[in-house]
């Protein structure tokens, strides 16, 4: 394999309330958000670092919608193995301010469910059997 060009060091969510939003993130993921003005940082524990950056005019993105304002990309999470974990961990985000886009599973093949985030962001939680 190729030696790398970069590594990953954030992946940044645009947002109206940096803080806020890491603090969701935080309850979520684990971690403590540390402020710098408009820019949080939260180093997940065992995870990539988010950073929230306030952004003036902020639109939220519509999910599903690929003619405009589309997602763009979405943070999963491992819930747990069994969709009891998966129904424990909606509880929490819920009540910590998330709202569903798609909890379906019409057809019993998704082994995620969609959420926004308080700033608008889908997230999923997924139902992930560990070996």
């Amino acid at each position: 394999m190729e030696q790398p060009v970069a590594r990953l060091r954030s992946v940044v969510l645009d947002c109206p309330d940096p803080g806020a939003l890491a603090e969701f993130y935080a309850r979520v993921a684990g971690g403590t958000p540390e402020p710098d003005d408009d820019w949080v940082v939260l180093n997940v524990p065992d995870g990539p670092r988010l950073s929230f950056q306030r952004a003036t005019g902020y639109a939220p993105p519509e999910w599903p919608r690929a003619d405009r304002n589309s997602q763009q990309f979405h943070v999963d999470f491992d819930a747990g193995p069994t969709w009891e974990d998966v129904d424990a961990a909606q509880e929490k985000v819920l009540a910590l301010g998330a709202r569903p886009l798609d909890l379906d599973d019409q057809n019993g093949k998704k082994d995620f469910r969609v959420y926004a985030d308080p700033a608008g962001h889908p997230f999923c939680l997924c139902r992930i059997e560990h070996p």
